[in-house]
């Protein structure tokens, strides 16, 4: 899996390999502008041509002998912050001198302060070009003394990036308003933002005051957690990773020398990825896959547990067998074939049915009831549990616990996994939700990764947090983000009854032996997988339905 950074994890990497002597912080920033330069041309296969019209370019000049219009040379402003954010925004603008754009660059704050990298790099654009500098003071809005002479096909953000730590406001601030945004699209002007976009919170995804949406986001070495959480994929457009030649330091070690921060293995948080070695099943009989148990709810109330079924048996669970109560067995009996089904009416018979040791992973809580949830929880994790058997609460699992989440967590085991959405996270973890709510006013802000891992620890188990911006976390620190954006993006899974799939899917990898952890993981990547494959018009029962070409597609 990938690693994903925060700004101070990125920081230590960068001191540990600097002071090794390998490289200088110099040599870094110029990686950084130039990785900026080659990922616009990328993006823009257009720009690259040196001295040529922009797409919106009218074409007004005389023509040459040959009949071909003349062309205009292209124009970018470049906005410099006053840290090394800055000194890579002046590389990024000596390299497009170079290639013959003409370009404008914008100073917030004094020269003379500026670290000794960016100083270096502001020394190197003066002899090519002024810069207009902006006093850090924020002048009132619009001020005139900012002014752009003419029409530009791109607008580089190199304000703060990593090291915004408070809101963003005052002078460029007008940028971010929604007139100026639409003027800019309107007029065909490429935002490009060096690391991440300013007023972006790049630990949590969050905003600070207000902020400069981009186009293109290029990071370094490793996305930033702000990349994939909260509204950071909305304002970073599409953000790809530079190589800045940092591979062979991706965790500064414990306890370096000189003084090197060090990043504790535990505080990685990894991107879930296709790569799934446990998936294929290698013979052996439909015992050897576990077999799960599906608690459903009573007559009319049966279709979430019988989604999260299907999943289960689809994804390779052995057997799956329906905990279903009296009133509903018809109902159910009807609707299901390879799937098994047995009484489960009260706490009685759930105690009764869990005798039997072959039931290695249970789910409860989609159309469970609250009443019934509260009825059943606890036998399913207490008594007749005492092999620790893996358990699955979702849905109304969780929400019986609403007004005293402690008792749900006395009970709670590390063989458990909570996969709660926003409502039913902000019911068991009241405190956390509002810190999550709270507007931020300082960064690093609180996080959705932050939350995940603190509910995790008090929980005692493996906590999956739904949503766009998935984040699953594990009770030692572990934590992983899937975030269903970019080239990712799913909006079709928001329809009834998927996050009962999402839990019968998990439900089946623990009965197949998955630890909790990598349960959760596998389960979203998988999720998404198949939302992807199927498309617009996608409803909760095609998902289960399309494991069958995703494992095929992964070579199973």
């Amino acid at each position: 899996m990938t690693e994903i950074l925060t700004a101070a994890q990125m920081r230590a990497i960068e001191i540990a390999a600097i002071e090794s002597g390998e490289v200088t912080g110099l040599e870094l920033m110029e990686r950084a502008g130039r990785g900026v330069v080659e990922a616009i041309f990328a993006e823009w296969p257009a720009l690259a041509e040196a001295g040529g019209a922009a797409p919106h370019e009218a074409h007004d000049g005389p023509r040459s002998p040959r009949g071909i219009e003349a062309k205009k040379k292209r124009r970018a402003v470049v906005l410099c912050g006053p840290g090394n954010n800055g000194g890579d925004g002046f590389v990024v603008a000596r390299l497009l001198k170079e290639r013959g754009w003409e370009v404008e660059v914008f100073l917030y704050g004094d020269a003379g302060k500026l670290p000794p990298d960016a100083k270096k790099n502001y020394e190197r654009w003066g002899e090519m070009g002024e810069v207009t500098v902006k006093a850090i003071a924020p002048p009132p809005l619009l001020d005139d003394s900012f002014s752009i002479q003419e029409d530009f096909d791109l607008l580089v953000d190199a304000l703060f990036g990593t090291g915004l730590g408070r809101p963003f406001s005052g002078l460029f601030a007008f940028l971010a308003e929604p007139s100026i945004q639409d003027l800019l699209r309107q007029k065909g002007v490429r935002r490009v933002a060096v690391d991440t976009p300013t007023g972006l919170c790049s630990d949590s995804g969050r905003i600070l005051g207000t902020v400069l949406p981009s186009d293109l986001t290029v990071s370094f070495h490793r996305e930033k957690l702000g990349h994939r959480l909260d509204s950071g994929p909305s304002e970073s457009g599409k953000t790809v990773v530079a190589d800045i030649g940092l591979e062979g330091w991706t965790r500064p070690p414990v306890g370096a020398d000189g003084g090197c921060p060090a990043v504790p293995p535990g505080d990685i948080v990894t991107l879930v990825d296709g790569s799934h070695a446990l998936l294929a099943k290698a013979g052996a009989h439909k015992f050897s896959h576990g077999h799960a148990l599906i608690l459903s709810g009573g007559a009319g109330k049966s279709g979430a547990a019988r989604l999260a079924a299907r999943g289960a048996l689809r994804v390779g669970a052995g057997l799956v067998t329906l905990g279903v109560p009296h009133d509903a067995q018809a109902e159910v009996a009807a609707q299901i074939t390879a799937l098994m089904m047995c009484e489960v009416g009260d706490a009685g018979a759930l105690a009764k049915t869990l005798n039997d040791g072959r039931l290695n992973a249970l789910c409860l809580g989609p159309g469970l009831g609250l009443e019934r949830a509260r009825d059943l929880v606890p036998v399913a994790l207490g008594a007749g549990a005492g092999a620790r058997r893996a358990v699955v609460l979702d849905a109304d699992a969780l929400s019986a616990f609403a007004g005293a989440p402690d008792a749900l967590f006395g009970m709670l085991h590390e063989n458990c996994v909570l996969t709660p959405h926003g409502g039913e996270f902000q019911r068991l973890f009241p405190d956390l939700h509002a810190r999550l709510e709270e507007v931020p006013t300082k960064g690093p802000a609180y996080s959705k990764v932050d939350a995940t891992r603190e509910a995790a620890a008090r929980a005692g188990c493996t906590v999956l947090f739904k949503g766009a911006d998935t984040v699953i976390a594990a009770p030692d620190g572990r934590c992983a983000i899937h975030a269903a954006v970019y080239d990712r993006g799913a909006p079709w899974l928001a329809t009834a009854g998927a996050g009962d799939v999402l839990a019968g899917f998990i439900t089946g990898l623990l009965a197949r032996g998955f630890p909790c952890m990598e349960a959760a993981e596998t389960g979203a990547w998988l999720h998404v997988e198949c939302a992807r494959k199927f498309g617009p018009g996608l409803i909760a029962e095609d998902l289960p339905e399309m494991l069958p070409q995703v494992f095929r597609d992964l070579g199973l």
